[in-house]
């Protein structure tokens, strides 16, 4: 799984200008004053000058976190691979480790590993080997269209998508998917999301994401 940051536009000095051009007020470079504003701002729920800053990811994941992912429509713009149109070999998902199932459904898994991964392992391996040569077969034996010969291939294989969006938008997927009970594999992608936009918009993400502090803007 990969995410790579194609391009950006704005800076925490975007978000603290977006809310004081209210006062008809500008600022050069982000002052403790400033860093102060945009804490507020999150705090009280003053989504709007958050909503002036874009970033845009190309991002390789399997199916089913995409899916995961792609449920979140709000200030984002999805542009995914299609099957429709792609023929070549695809790529697919064997995660690091096999976990065992659990009784709470929110969860969906617990931490430990099943008892022979190996086994579990191969037979993946064995089931993704027949949906390969199945899909082979369909288009180049029986001459079966693209879009209808993806038909036979499983949540494992690996899709590429342009994902675009507001740092509020994408601040709101972070909060969501980076939580214990989401998904680990969901978890990774969006991880990697949010160490790029940290970095980015440090002061914004930190006041957006991780809470910040509780002062008030003077």
């Amino acid at each position: 799984m990969k995410v790579q940051l194609l391009d950006k536009m704005g800076s925490d000095l975007t978000v603290v200008n977006s809310a004081r051009v209210s006062f008809d007020k500008h600022s050069d470079v982000v002052s403790e004053k400033d860093a102060k504003l945009i804490k507020y701002l999150a705090k009280h729920g003053h989504w709007s000058p958050f909503a002036h800053c874009f970033a845009q990811f190309r991002i390789s994941a399997p199916i089913f976190v995409a899916r995961q992912l792609a449920k979140h429509q709000v200030g984002l713009s999805w542009n995914e691979v299609s099957r429709r149109y792609v023929s070549s070999e695809p790529d697919f998902y064997l995660p690091k480790k096999f976990r065992q199932s659990t009784d709470d459904k929110k969860q969906g898994s617990s931490d430990r590993e099943v008892a022979n991964p190996e086994a579990v392992k191969k037979a993946v391996v064995e089931c993704y080997a027949w949906a390969l040569n199945a899909y082979e077969e369909l288009m180049a034996v029986d001459n079966v269209c693209e879009e209808q010969a993806r038909m036979v291939l499983p949540l494992g294989v690996e899709t590429e998508w342009i994902w675009s969006g507001s740092l509020y938008a994408f601040s709101r997927v972070c909060i969501q998917r980076l939580k214990p009970d989401a998904q680990e594999e969901t978890r990774e992608v969006v991880q990697l999301i949010a160490n790029e936009l940290s970095m980015e918009f440090p002061e914004s993400w930190v006041a957006l994401v991780l809470e910040g502090d509780e002062d008030d803007a003077d």
